[in-house]
């Protein structure tokens, strides 16, 4: 399995989450978008551990079968798309999600997270595994 792993998930994964590192371990690639990576170093940013956090997640990108997932112009497409859906519904998502859920559905990956956001966009693969 690929999957795209959002904020939520890889602090879970960070804590030793069992449910959370068994997905992990079984994949067969992870990807962190961009997004999400900004996320978490904005969280260390704002945080007392810093340096610890900014170790840890060396380690996990350093990983093999991880990767960082870039936007690029196609992503602008699939960002447009799901804004449009979403101001039909009258649905609006946080703008980070939304580049998120782009980049999932261009890749078509399947995204690891426990936001309630996602719900809203059911054009989304998503891993089923209950809130820990």
């Amino acid at each position: 399995m690929r999957v795209a792993i959002d904020s939520n998930r890889y602090t879970d994964f960070c804590r030793g989450v069992p449910a959370v590192v068994e997905v992990l371990e079984a994949a067969i690639e992870i990807y962190m978008p961009l997004i999400v990576l900004g996320e978490q170093r904005a969280g260390f940013a704002f945080g007392t551990q810093r340096e610890k956090n900014e170790r840890t997640l060396t380690k996990f990108l350093n990983n093999e079968g991880v990767h960082v997932l870039c936007p690029d112009e196609q992503t602008t497409f699939f960002y447009a798309d799901l804004y449009c859906y979403l101001r039909k519904k009258g649905r609006p998502v946080p703008t980070n999600d939304l580049w998120i859920a782009a980049l999932v559905l261009q890749y078509n990956l399947v995204l690891f997270d426990r936001d309630s956001d996602f719900d809203q966009l059911p054009q989304l693969a998503r891993l089923p595994l209950l809130s820990v």
